[in-house]
């Protein structure tokens, strides 16, 4: 969906664009599919700090997210596009023969009243249809795609995602997905046919810390603004570089951007065909 950009009438919305909201069809969720979200503020169950930057935010319920599917041939019709505040793409509220309920992710081109289907045998290929990774034609693009038959969908279900089923070998199919990789995923995982929805959700701009903080995310201070005590970066007069380092380092001292993490001797590297792409300035 596309951006709105308001009329510059303060200096925070000179700065910040919305979301335009235009697909929306229902404003309010399914009771019986939400569930509390509490919040942690990046505490573990010690108490103890263990992801900086997180805390407050306006509060939320859980949408509850179909990511198996596992009603089979039964077709469902998507009867309303709803916004789903804990992640970036739409939820599709779906309802079955039987009356039954449940939110699928919503794809790309996906409108109310459209009919939708989930088979652990071949059916028509369309737009958020889902079957095995095998019965999907070579060359489509598909989203939410299991990793270990039957777990439910675990990659790319980030808004305007998609990953292209390249062909199968083996017992393995090949997808080419959004970071570049080539990666091997077994032939029985399921996958949704399509692009996930509200592409544009990456161009927002967020134009003041008041919105930031309502998502939840608080103040970022960078680390040359500190003093030497509380960050490597810090020291000097007025907006310092990073001194005489190799490279950028954590509050910890540890390198930092672009540093690989990946354990070199993973078990899943033998699924890895070819590593990401390596991006360009």
């Amino acid at each position: 969906m596309p951006i709105k950009v308001y009329k510059p009438t303060t200096p925070g919305r000179r700065k910040s664009s919305v979301d335009a909201f235009a697909d929306i069809t229902k404003s309010e969720p399914q009771k019986s599919l939400i569930s509390i979200l509490k919040k942690h503020s990046g505490r573990n169950n010690q108490g103890k700090l263990t992801v900086r930057h997180q805390g407050g935010g306006v509060k939320r319920f859980y949408r509850i997210v179909d990511f198996k599917q596992k009603k089979f041939d039964a077709p469902a019709t998507v009867i309303a596009i709803e916004y789903d505040p804990n992640r970036g793409p739409r939820v599709a509220l779906v309802e079955y023969a039987d009356k039954t309920r449940a939110y699928i992710l919503c794809p790309q081109g996906l409108n109310v009243g459209d009919v939708v289907m989930s088979s652990d045998k071949a059916i028509e290929a369309k737009v958020a249809n889902r079957m095995k990774l095998e019965h999907i034609p070579i060359g489509l693009f598909v989203y939410s795609i299991e990793m270990t038959p039957g777990k439910g969908g675990q990659l790319v279900r980030g808004a305007g995602l998609s990953a292209q089923f390249t062909g199968i070998e083996g017992d393995y199919a090949q997808l080419r997905l959004p970071s570049g990789e080539t990666r091997m995923v077994p032939k029985a995982c399921y996958a949704s046919v399509g692009m996930v929805g509200n592409a544009d959700y990456r161009l927002i701009r967020w134009g003041k810390a008041g919105r930031m903080r309502l998502r939840g995310i608080r103040p970022r201070v960078k680390g040359k603004n500190m003093n030497p005590v509380d960050h490597p970066h810090g020291g000097g007069e007025g907006h310092s570089p990073i001194g005489q380092k190799r490279g950028p380092r954590t509050i910890y001292g540890k390198a930092a951007r672009g540093v690989k993490t990946r354990k070199p001797q993973k078990w899943s590297n033998k699924f890895i065909i070819s590593s990401r792409r390596k991006k360009s300035n």
